[in-house]
């Protein structure tokens, strides 16, 4: 189990960012939350396997099709047991 901690810039709010990553992580198995920020980023919490995490991510520097992602930064962290994933704010 691994988590990160991640943001994502560009235009990446009234897209449906959040709710397609909500259910892309379902998909996948990860669990955590996604939200938006004030300064127009999405940061989001991710916890699952190395390979269901990576996949999100992968998908997360693409978004969903009216997205335009144009940085995706990550951090390391320690799992918190997170049981769902969930859409914040």
């Amino acid at each position: 189990m691994i988590a990160r901690q991640v943001v994502v810039r560009g235009r990446v709010q009234g897209v449906y960012f959040r709710a397609s990553t909500c259910d892309e992580a379902r998909q996948r198995g990860v669990v955590g939350w996604v939200r938006n920020l004030d300064d127009g980023g999405v940061e989001a919490w991710l916890e699952g396997s190395e390979e269901a995490v990576s996949a999100l991510l992968a998908w997360m520097r693409r978004g969903p099709t009216r997205a335009r992602v144009t940085e995706v930064t990550q951090t390391e962290r320690s799992p918190k047991g997170y049981e769902d994933f969930e859409v914040s704010r």
